[in-house]
């Protein structure tokens, strides 16, 4: 069994401590660790695994009471591109119409 084993086994990735020669630690956290701007202002990013925890963060997320101006402007881009596809697709709008 050990002989077998030899290739079986899932060997670990190696990890460095890797430290610059001119580095001078007096502020917090590792330089070579990638954070976005927001992370900490969203929900979505973190450790929240699983499907349900997922699900429970876009619960949570609808819930909330967003920008007033941000639904109005999304509004009027969605209503000016769909005026857009319905020109370009040559739509007629005379049937709603009674004449």
């Amino acid at each position: 069994m050990g002989f077998i084993s030899k290739f079986t086994k899932l060997r670990r990735n190696r990890e460095f401590d890797y430290q610059p020669r001119y580095y001078k630690s007096d502020k917090e956290g590792n330089p070579f660790k990638i954070e976005y701007k927001f992370d900490q202002f969203r929900t979505t990013a973190g450790s929240n695994r699983g499907l349900k925890a997922k699900f429970n963060n876009v619960v949570a997320d609808a819930k909330k009471q967003g920008d007033r101006n941000m639904r109005v402007r999304m509004l009027i881009i969605i209503s000016i591109l769909v005026l857009i596809f319905l020109y370009i697709i040559d739509f007629d709008l005379s049937i709603f119409f009674s004449s």
